[in-house]
């Protein structure tokens, strides 16, 4: 039931983001650059965007039907990947054009003289891990197991920013787990939330915590009536009437929360190219506070059930002097946690033991046979028994003053004992406000040569 459940949605989602709006006809190579409107648009401001950062030194995974590689706007920006079904390389794709267009869209870098032709990512410095999971030629999820391996093998081969622009309807346990995995290795996870036009209809995958779920809008800047709502969106970003590279075809345009998850994605490789040692949350938290709203929506509560916190500004998300906040910044945290054994191919979580560590601790703890745990046991009854003896007799003597160290027992003034009970694990404030008329930062300078 699962698998079929999620071989419709998948389906739907993944078609809708590459056809909805059909394939555009464009004549020449020349006029893909004009098409691609979210880079001119005030929000984004490529030209400037790219004085700051191109995403130099990032790996991007895009789990997806597999890319291009050969594509002149992706070539020598695509590592070879792995088909996690299948076996072999991921960056040999020439049947379906949904991984490809997302990776033009995050890593393009054009072609032709001072690379002005064709499809121009948002980050085009970054380079691009394919993980191919099992599409089946309608261009749905074949294969459940799928996309727990790719989450994990782009954690364990160097990606800190994962591109899921497939709608996954239910997770399993072991899927979460991966996710969690994720999460444990400060990569930061970006999906969208699907193209129902429903509140009702959004994923598992958009849901999870720890994942920011993007929404789509048009060049208004306003919501796109087919993109999924909820309570969980976080961002929003360009996703109506996209151009960008294709497999079987040099260039597509389409629509769907695919291409703004795209998008945010690539802000994403920005961040952490300029900002290293940034956690994926507080990177996040980057996005969040300098998101915009339409006019028409200024003042509203956040996060927006359709659009989130507000679309996402790069340029400001570059530029403005933002403090790095907490650890976790507007993520959750996964309710489950992640096992480092299965399928992780040897990393280790931050903080977590080494396998020698686990190993020597699995044998230790093997140790104890059930005679030793009866005789513990019985030791810790005849300790519980003196304690209420002594108890007893204090009442007895009328000896009820204060006890040692002063008011207040061990850890009294002037007494020894434990420290104070610290905070717990960080927990998540309000909602991050919009700062309507805040003061504008002047730019930070930049930390790469424009151009690289």
């Amino acid at each position: 039931m699962r698998l079929t459940r999620t071989l419709r949605a998948v389906s739907g989602g993944v078609v809708a983001g590459a056809l909805l709006f059909g394939t555009a006809p464009i004549a020449s190579a020349d006029e893909i650059r004009d098409r691609q409107w979210p880079l001119s648009a005030n929000s984004f401001d490529a030209k400037q965007v790219w004085k700051e950062s191109t995403g130099k030194g990032v790996t991007v995974a895009v789990i997806d039907d597999g890319v291009d590689g050969s594509h002149p706007d992706l070539s020598g920006s695509v590592l070879a990947g792995k088909d996690v079904v299948k076996g072999g390389p991921a960056n040999q794709e020439k049947q379906v054009d949904h991984g490809t267009a997302m990776a033009s869209l995050i890593a393009g870098h054009g072609h032709g003289p001072g690379r002005s032709d064709g499809v121009m990512g948002l980050a085009p410095g970054a380079k691009i891990l394919p993980v191919k999971i099992s599409m089946s030629e309608h261009g749905a999820l074949g294969n459940s197991e799928g996309f727990e391996s790719a989450v994990r093998y782009a954690v364990d081969h160097g990606a800190t920013v994962v591109n899921v622009s497939i709608n996954i309807p239910v997770l399993m346990d072991t899927e979460k787990e991966a996710i969690a995995y994720a999460v444990a290795h400060d990569v930061l996870v970006v999906a969208g939330t699907g193209n129902d036009g429903s509140s009702d209809l959004m994923s598992d995958l958009a849901k999870s915590p720890g994942v920011v779920a993007v929404g789509a809008v048009d060049k208004a800047g306003k919501i796109w009536d087919k993109s999924n709502y909820g309570p969980r969106v976080m961002l929003s970003a360009p996703g109506v009437h996209i151009t960008s590279a294709g497999a079987t075809e040099p260039y597509r345009q389409a629509s769907g929360t695919s291409d703004s998850t795209a998008y945010v994605s690539a802000t994403a490789a920005l961040l952490r190219s300029k900002f290293p040692k940034l956690t994926a949350g507080q990177i996040a938290n980057r996005l969040v506070k300098t998101a915009g709203l339409p006019a028409d929506k200024q003042g509203a509560k956040l996060p927006d059930q359709h659009y989130g916190y507000g679309f996402i500004r790069p340029l400001r998300a570059l530029t403005e002097n933002i403090p790095a906040g907490s650890k976790n910044g507007p993520l959750k945290s996964p309710e489950t946690q992640p096992s480092p054994g299965a399928g992780s191919g040897g990393a280790t979580a931050p903080g977590a033991p080494a396998k020698g560590d686990e190993q020597a601790t699995e044998k230790s703890d093997s140790g104890l046979g059930t005679g030793a745990i009866v005789g513990i046991a019985a030791g810790v009854l005849v300790v519980v028994a003196v304690i209420v003896i002594l108890v007893v007799r204090q009442k007895k003597n009328g000896r009820n003053g204060p006890p040692p160290g002063g008011p207040g027992g061990y850890g009294g003034p002037g007494g020894p004992g434990f420290m104070p009970q610290q905070p717990g694990p960080y927990q998540q404030p309000g909602p991050y406000q919009q700062q309507p008329g805040a003061p504008a930062y002047p730019p930070a300078p930049p930390t790469q040569p424009p151009g690289q």
